[in-house]
């Protein structure tokens, strides 16, 4: 496998991770104006993207191969969590 082959894989392994970071920043933006002055929207998509794909490498390490459900409902389960705590959701 090439580099370009490893880049294209690379890309689509971390493509869930990218589209979550880019949807729940700017969900929650949209629909909490009050969060808008927690955290900037570029730092919750870098915080959410970092833990996102976290969660996939650790599927990947946990079973083996990607693409389990398992792996993606801990990787929303993460987000919504780092979100929750980059816009201060307990106060």
């Amino acid at each position: 496998m090439g580099p370009t082959d490893t880049l294209y894989h690379l890309a689509g392994f971390l493509a869930p991770a990218a589209f979550l970071a880019l949807v729940l920043p700017a969900t929650c933006w949209l629909l909490q104006p009050s969060t808008r002055q927690r955290m900037p929207l570029w730092g919750q998509a870098a915080l959410v993207f970092a833990g996102s794909a976290a969660v996939l490498a650790g599927g990947l390490w946990w079973f083996g191969r990607d693409g389990k459900i398992a792996t993606y409902a801990a990787m929303v389960a993460a987000a919504a969590t780092l979100q929750w705590l980059a816009v201060r959701g307990w106060r």
